[in-house]
């Protein structure tokens, strides 16, 4: 059956939409610190003037996330250290960054938690996704560790590796025979870095 026309009394009573207004993208749009923290743009970490996107991530990326935050949570609940946050916005220096797991101790922990943390946590946990450029994950750990975050944590998926960085001279590899401790930052803690990729 061939397809009807639309008469014209009838197409006319159904305008086309109007041409929605141009829309520029948050991280084109530059901002101080203050006014994105006062802003409630969601999803974005802010460095340096520059909004960067937070893009969904892989079922792998969220699994080992999921692994070790559930560890942790279970062992500072267990003996009230603190608070474990997943994919919480976090000052660090004149950055709003937001790492995939936080650690910050019972005294530390803000009075509002309805808005990002003012403070750095004690310890971040990065999980590297396959668009991530290394140079720029480990500047990000560089930059906790400045704003005095105490330990950061770099989950390498592929490689099946943690990096633990306490300083810029201080840094350690941790292979898949290794234990991950939390030391006196997750006093504790520890967990073998294989069951973290299983």
């Amino acid at each position: 059956m061939p397809a009807q026309e639309v008469s014209a009394p009838l197409a006319s009573a159904y305008p086309p939409p109007p041409l929605a207004p141009e829309v520029v993208p948050p991280e084109s749009v530059k901002m101080t610190l203050e006014e994105f923290l006062a802003s409630d743009l969601e999803g974005y970490e802010y460095i340096e003037g520059e909004l960067i996107p937070r893009m969904p991530t892989s079922l792998k990326h969220g699994k080992i996330s999921t692994k070790i935050s559930s560890r942790l949570l279970l062992h500072v609940r267990e003996n009230q250290l603190g608070d474990v946050y997943a994919a919480a916005g976090f000052r660090v220096g004149e950055r709003m960054l937001i790492p995939d797991i936080a650690f910050v101790s019972d005294a530390r922990i803000p009075d509002d938690t309805d808005k990002a943390s003012p403070i750095p946590p004690d310890l971040a946990v990065e999980v590297v996704s396959p668009t991530d450029v290394s140079e720029r994950i480990e500047e990000k750990a560089f930059a906790y560790l400045a704003a005095g975050t105490q330990v950061v944590w770099v989950l390498h998926p592929r490689l099946k590796t943690v990096t633990v960085y306490r300083s810029e001279t201080d840094i350690k590899l941790l292979t898949r025979n290794d234990t991950l401790t939390g030391e006196e930052v997750v006093e504790g803690f520890s967990c073998a870095v294989a069951e973290l990729f299983a």
